[in-house]
């Protein structure tokens, strides 16, 4: 862990940003716009990582990964602007014969060996982690939130752990505060908060959906998880996301997490479309002012028909 990571008066926040595959063509236009333009971006805000997994993956969870982009070209990409690759291999029912998956395997060996910039493996199962520390010492390791710890001193206990560089916790830690301030600098610097969950804040299905999920990307039979939240019919909505009692704001961000001493947050969206990530990214990156110069950058012209 670099140590501006965990020294004091931290001033700046790393983004952790969702669709590595999934959203190639979006970074491909969006990371030139952050580096060659910073003018249109908050001065305190960088990216720490993109994450997410390629469709095919039986390692992969929390989502079943659709992106097809090839490897190559997503670690060229990232490289050209020292941003850390993390694969998004959280599933959580791995038995020992699924370790040696041959596409799962080359691309943790990939990864590795790539570049000048670390990369890492979001990761829930014990298994896989324990596989992937003796394979692919090279990379680092995420503990991942599909693990659902919503205990506080269960997660710190999380934190603790010695082979995680970042643990990220259940959203509805999120506002715990004075807990949150009770953390030792280098524990704060191992946190990753999840900032804009869409799930109902009361839900008790959440591993049970994960679980699903991590059934799906095996291509085992089991029951599919229907969720009945309220609101679970309209799919994610970002302006639903913001009434969540565990969401994380731009501002709330800059002026109450970043002074405790917390610098890393995961913004979610793999499953989503690209434009409503090009959402969070104008949202939690770019100034007011400037936003409508990103869309310009992006897609929009003086053609565009919407209906």
């Amino acid at each position: 862990m670099s140590q501006d990571r965990i020294s004091s008066g931290k001033t700046t926040v790393y983004f952790h940003l969702p669709g590595l595959f999934e959203f190639y063509e979006l970074y491909k236009r969006f990371l030139p716009l952050f580096f060659e333009h910073r003018e249109y971006f908050y001065e305190w805000c960088g990216i720490g990582s993109i994450y997410g997994a390629p469709a095919g993956c039986i390692w992969g969870g929390g989502r079943v990964g659709e992106g097809d982009q090839n490897p190559g070209e997503v670690l060229a990409l990232l490289e050209k602007y020292g941003i850390s690759a993390r694969l998004t291999f959280s599933n959580s029912l791995l038995r020992e014969e699924h370790l040696a998956d041959r596409k799962c395997n080359a691309l943790c060996a990939m990864f590795e060996k790539s570049g000048k910039t670390k990369n890492g493996v979001i990761v829930h199962s014990e298994l896989l982690l324990e596989y992937l520390k003796k394979k692919y010492p090279g990379l680092y390791f995420v503990s991942s939130t599909t693990k659902v710890l919503t205990d506080f001193d269960r997660f710190t206990e999380e934190i603790d752990r010695e082979e995680f560089r970042y643990a990220v916790p259940d959203f509805r830690l999120n506002k715990a505060l004075d807990q949150w301030d009770t953390l030792s600098e280098r524990q704060k610097a191992k946190v990753e908060f999840l900032c804009n969950e869409c799930c109902f804040y009361g839900c008790r299905d959440r591993k049970r959906c994960y679980e699903a999920v991590s059934r799906k990307n095996l291509g085992e039979d089991g029951p599919d998880h229907c969720c009945t939240a309220p609101g679970a019919g309209e799919g994610y909505r970002f302006s639903r996301a913001m009434k969540n009692p565990g969401f994380i704001g731009a501002e709330e961000i800059r002026s109450v997490y970043l002074p405790m001493g917390f610098s890393d947050f995961k913004i979610e969206g793999r499953g989503l479309g690209s434009a409503l990530v090009l959402e969070f990214l104008l949202y939690y990156m770019t100034r007011p002012g400037y936003q409508i110069h990103v869309r310009e950058e992006m897609y929009l012209d003086n053609m565009l028909d919407l209906f």
